[in-house]
């Protein structure tokens, strides 16, 4: 028990008896103690050989403590190298932020610099007067292309300098001065140019188509004068006005004139009604009906008007004179609202494009043109119209009204609209009552007292 007791714990259990070595000291029955110092004496032994080697490497361990302490003093050295490179970065780091804001900062202000510097730049483009401009609008004839362009900035920065006058801008003081005596002098070449374009209207035998597109190449030149100076603008459009209106009354006057010296000498009268027949002589004045009066009731081919005549050129009365030609009143007529549709439709187009009219302005302008005109063309008609008895003339016509007034709506030209009215207005009664004066004698007419001719009457044949 005592042998055992080396092997209890305090709580009286035996210790490692699992250990193999102590099962199999157990096993054998070998002394415990004897065993206990004969392992005692074998540590004793390990111990002293451990540590004669410890003698014999102890230089080595000196060497090895040397190294880990130079190691030791490295890694201390490379310690404060890192915590200084550490506090480095964060100075660095702080720079960083800091360059970054005055980066942004920076970039924020370049780009309000430009975009002051586009707007101040275009502001003085705006605003300044070079030398090119001067010189453009003093010397430069107004038929050049160089004038134009520098009419065209000057008129922007006359504009310019307007609108920034209204907002206070103190630089327009500087230059105001100068763009008025630019002004003024480009008004005065233009209204002179302008003028004398105008003038070129009157020259005898003159095609106006020429000065007037001539006009059309310079219509910024009326713009700028609208714009700048409207009294000069008024005075040019008032000239051209009475100088057109001039020449439309002439022309279409003489016109119409020689057209009617080469209508049919023969006129259908009250006599030439479809149921009057003459019977035998009258009175000392009595003048004889047709002598074909058939043609007044047949319309052959006078409806070719209509048709293959309607756009064909007028009819030249020096040339149609010396071929001794004559032409029923539809054929005259046609010819006169013919030259009238064309060139009413030019003008009202020019008056638009050139004058910068349209409605009621372009409407009005072209009627104080061609109103005098108008009305002559309305009472020559009005004249034949009051002693007509040729109904189909009088239908004809009517249709040529309606077909014209058509093709100015294609044209895109309401000018001539209440013109075509006012002479409908003239012929429909005129027509119903000629056609009722017809209808009358033939329930009035007496077939008894008609010639005894044996071929077929003129009533029967229409």
């Amino acid at each position: 028990m005592e042998e055992t007791s080396e092997f209890l714990d305090e709580d009286g259990q035996l210790q490692n008896l699992e250990d193999e070595v102590v099962q199999e000291v157990l096993k054998t029955g070998t002394d415990l103690r004897q065993y206990s110092r004969q392992i005692e004496k074998e540590l004793k032994q390990v111990e002293n050989k451990s540590i004669q080697d410890y003698i014999k490497e102890s230089e080595n361990i000196a060497s090895l403590h040397n190294q880990i302490s130079s190691c030791d003093n490295i890694l201390e050295r490379m310690e404060s190298m890192l915590l200084s490179f550490q506090s480095d970065l964060g100075s660095i780091s702080s720079e960083i932020l800091s360059l970054q804001r005055k980066s942004v900062s920076m970039s924020q202000q370049l780009s309000n610099r430009q975009g002051i510097r586009v707007q101040l730049s275009q502001f003085i483009d705006d605003m300044a007067v070079s030398e090119a401009l001067i010189m453009g609008i003093l010397e430069s004839p107004v038929t050049e292309k160089e004038f134009h362009t520098q009419l065209t900035s000057l008129n922007h920065k006359i504009n310019f300098v307007k609108e920034q006058s209204f907002k206070d801008a103190r630089c327009c003081l500087d230059v105001k001065d100068i763009l008025e005596k630019l002004k003024i002098k480009a008004v005065t070449k233009i209204r002179a140019h302008l003028l004398e374009q105008i003038y070129k209207f009157r020259k005898p035998m003159t095609n106006y188509q020429v000065p007037q597109n001539a006009l059309l190449k310079f219509k910024f030149f009326f713009e700028f004068l609208l714009s700048n100076e409207r009294s000069c603008a008024q005075e040019v459009c008032n000239e051209y006005v009475d100088t057109m209106s001039k020449i439309y009354y002439s022309y279409f006057k003489s016109y119409s004139s020689r057209l009617s010296k080469l209508q049919f000498e023969e006129a259908a009268t009250k006599d030439d009604l479809m149921g009057i027949e003459e019977t035998g002589p009258r009175g000392l004045f009595y003048k004889a009906s047709l002598k074909h009066k058939s043609t007044v009731f047949t319309i052959g081919n006078r409806g070719d008007v209509l048709t293959t005549h309607l756009e064909s050129p007028i009819i030249v009365p020096h040339a149609a004179q010396k071929n001794d030609g004559r032409y029923p009143y539809e054929a005259l007529f046609r010819s006169e609202k013919y030259a009238l549709l064309d060139n009413a439709c030019r003008e009202y187009l020019f008056l638009t494009e050139f004058f910068m009219v349209c409605g009621a302005s372009a409407l009005d302008l072209f009627n104080q043109i061609m109103g005098k005109t108008l009305n002559l063309l309305s009472k020559n008609l009005e004249t034949f119209v009051q002693d007509c008895y040729d109904t189909i003339a009088l239908f004809l016509c009517l249709h040529l009204i309606l077909r014209y007034q058509m093709m100015c709506h294609k044209r895109a030209v309401p000018a001539l609209d209440h013109y075509w009215d006012s002479l409908q207005s003239l012929i429909w009664p005129r027509f119903e009552y000629v056609f009722r004066l017809n209808i009358q004698s033939i329930k009035d007419c007496d077939p008894t007292k008609f010639s005894k001719e044996m071929g077929p009457h003129y009533v029967s044949i229409v």
